[in-house]
C-alpha cells in the first residue's frame, strides 16, 4: 500500500472517530439534563419546550452520525477506492477534449455526492424537521427548490470549471495565482450578485412594512454609524418556522434580512438588540478581518495545490493512476476538508471570541437586558439545547454556550 493511501485513510478514519465520539456526547449531555431546566431559565422556559429541545438535539445527532459515516465513505470510495478514476476511465470512452472531459467528470462527482446526500437531506426535512413541527416545506417547494439550485450550478459552475481547467494546462506552473485572482473577483462578485439577483430567485424579499419598528432601527443605525440600502424582510416561513436574521452584501449595497418568523417571534426591542449584535460585527471589523483570513487561507490553498498538482504521488496515492488537471482539484477537493477538520476547534474560538465581542458593542449601544430575551426566547423558539456538551461545543459551536452568554449579558 503506498505510503499516502495509509495517512490519507487513518487521516479519514481518525477524525471520524472522533466526531462520531464528539456527537455521542452530544446527545447524550441533552438526555442526562432533559428533565431539568438550568436554574438560570426558570422563569423563562418550560419543561415542556427543555424536553423538546433535548429530544431535538439528539433526533439531530442520530442523523448527523450517519451523515458523518456516510462522508467518511464516499470520500474513501471515490479516492483510494478509485471512484473518480473509474469515472474519468468512463468519460475517457466518450471522447470529447480534454477540458470537456474534465468538466464531465467532476459534474458527475458533484452529481453523485447530491444523489447520496439527497435521501438525508429529505429525511432532514420532512421527517425530523415535521416532526418537531419546524418544516413548512411542501413537496413541490423542495423539488423547485432542488431543480433551481441544480440549474444555478450549471450556470455558474460549467464556465468556473472550465476556466480553472484550462488555467491549469496553459497556464503553466503559475497557474495557481492567475486562479487565485479569478477566485477572489468571483467571490467578490457573487458577494455582490447574491442580494440582487441570485437570493429573489430562491425567496421573496419586501421592505420592511412596520413603520414604527423601521424608525427604531434607522435611529440604531444612525447610534452605530451604520449605512444599508435598506432593510428586507424575507419569507422564510415558507420553509421553515425556525427564525434568523441577517447582513448581505457589501459597500453601500449591504442589505439588514429580517425572517417573518423572527419578526413573529419577538418585541421591536429585542428586534433592535439583535440587530445592534449584528452591526457589532460589522463596527467591529470582524467581517472585514474574517474575510482578509480567508483569503489568505485560500491563497495558501492555491498555493498548495499547485505544488501537489505536479507530485506524481498525490495522484497514485490518492487513487487515480494518471494524473490530470481535473483529477487534481477533485483529489484536493476532499482531501483538503479531512485535514481541516481538525482545526475546527481555533475556528469555533475565534468566533465565540467575536460573538462575545458583538453582544458587548450591543449592550452598549441597546439594551443587554432585551438582547438576553431575545436569545432566550430564539434558544425556545429554535429548540436549541441549552445544555451542550462543553467538549462538543467547544469543538463545534460558533456561538457561545447559552448559560456563559446569557450570564456575561445580565451580569449574573
Amino acid at each position: 500500500m503506498h505510503g499516502l493511501t495509509l495517512l490519507f485513510i487513518l487521516i479519514v478514519a481518525a477524525g471520524t472517530a472522533l466526531e462520531l465520539w464528539l456527537a455521542t456526547r452530544q446527545g447524550a449531555a441533552a438526555r442526562a439534563h432533559r428533565d431539568r431546566v438550568p436554574e438560570a431559565f426558570l422563569a423563562q422556559v418550560s419543561p415542556e419546550a427543555h424536553r423538546k429541545a433535548a429530544d431535538y438535539t439528539v433526533a439531530k445527532v442520530r442523523l448527523a452520525r450517519i451523515g458523518t459515516l456516510l462522508d467518511a465513505l464516499v470520500t474513501l470510495a471515490l479516492t483510494v477506492g478509485g471512484g473518480i478514476a473509474a469515472l474519468d476511465a468512463l468519460w475517457l470512452r466518450v471522447g470529447g477534449s480534454e477540458l470537456w472531459r474534465g468538466t464531465a467528470v467532476i459534474g458527475s462527482v458533484a452529481a453523485l455526492l447530491m444523489l447520496v446526500n439527497l435521501p438525508l437531506s429529505l429525511w432532514r426535512t420532512f421527517v425530523l424537521e415535521a416532526r418537531f413541527g419546524f418544516n413548512r416545506t411542501t413537496v413541490r417547494l423542495f423539488l423547485l427548490d432542488l431543480l433551481k439550485g441544480i440549474a444555478l450550478a450549471l450556470l455558474l459552475g460549467v464556465p468556473v470549471v472550465l476556466a480553472a481547467l484550462w488555467l491549469m494546462v496553459h497556464a503553466g506552473t503559475a497557474w495557481w495565482l492567475w486562479g487565485f485572482a479569478g477566485w477572489v473577483a468571483l467571490t467578490l462578485l457573487l458577494t455582490w450578485a447574491w442580494p440582487v439577483l441570485i437570493a429573489p430567485i430562491f425567496n421573496r424579499f419586501s421592505p420592511l412594512a412596520d413603520a414604527a419598528l423601521k424608525e427604531r432601527i434607522e435611529a440604531l443605525l444612525e447610534r452605530c454609524g451604520f449605512t444599508s440600502s435598506g432593510v428586507f424582510v424575507v419569507d422564510g416561513s415558507r420553509r421553515s418556522a425556525h427564525g434568523n436574521a441577517y447582513f448581505t452584501g457589501f459597500g453601500r449595497h449591504k442589505r439588514i434580512v429580517f425572517f417573518d418568523t423572527l419578526l413573529e417571534q419577538l418585541a421591536p426591542g429585542q428586534i433592535e438588540a439583535v440587530l445592534a449584535h449584528e452591526l457589532g460585527h460589522f463596527r467591529l471589523h470582524h467581517v472585514r478581518v474574517r474575510l482578509v483570513a480567508s483569503i489568505a487561507v485560500m491563497f495558501a490553498a492555491f498555493a498548495l495545490l499547485g505544488w501537489l498538482a505536479r507530485q506524481p504521488a498525490f495522484y497514485h496515492g490518492l487513487g487515480v493512476a494518471h494524473p490530470s488537471a481535473h483529477a487534481a482539484l477533485l483529489l484536493f477537493a476532499f482531501a483538503a476538508p479531512a485535514l481541516l477538520y481538525f482545526t475546527t476547534p481555533v475556528n469555533a474560538l475565534w468566533s465565540r471570541c467575536h460573538e462575545y465581542a458583538a453582544d458587548r458593542f450591543a449592550a452598549a449601544h441597546a439594551d443587554a437586558r432585551e438582547l438576553a430575551a431575545a436569545l432566550v426566547k430564539l434558544y425556545g423558539n429554535n429548540a436549541s439545547t441549552l445544555t451542550p456538551d462543553p467538549l462538543y461545543s467547544g469543538f463545534h459551536d460558533s456561538h457561545p454556550p447559552p448559560l456563559a452568554r446569557i450570564a456575561r449579558l445580565t451580569g449574573a
